[in-house]
């Protein structure tokens, strides 16, 4: 499903996977944030960071009426604050989508999958 932007020289059509790669960049650039995760999680509760092209499966775009709406899925670093780093994530992406595509984000909900110890 895509969004249309409408303009006075026609109408822009962005994938919801467009919207997931910016969403996912934005989301990584926090510190505290290991990478993206998969919104499946595996059997055995292990979950796979993703590299960059498969961000996507990490984002998950709901259109509203009042807006955009998105869920990341992230892990995240050990001994930081979850709370400080999930209100770091909703502002970079909300400030990213609108400055980038200019898409009004009505929600941005932060689903931390995981916790990694880094190196």
């Amino acid at each position: 499903m895509a969004i249309i932007i409408k303009t006075n020289n026609g109408d822009i059509s962005l994938e919801n996977d467009v919207i997931a790669t910016i969403v996912g960049g934005s989301a990584i650039e926090n510190p505290g944030v290991v990478g993206m995760a998969s919104k499946a999680t595996f059997r055995d509760g292990v979950n796979q960071i993703l590299n960059r092209e498969n961000y996507a499966k990490g984002v998950v775009v709901h259109q509203k009426d009042s807006g955009v709406a998105v869920d990341v899925y992230l892990v995240a670093q050990y001994g930081t604050k979850l709370s400080e780093i999930s209100k770091s994530v909703q502002g970079k992406v909300k400030y990213n989508l609108d400055v980038f595509l200019g898409i009004h984000v009505s929600e941005v909900n932060v689903i931390v999958q995981g916790v990694r110890v880094s190196d």
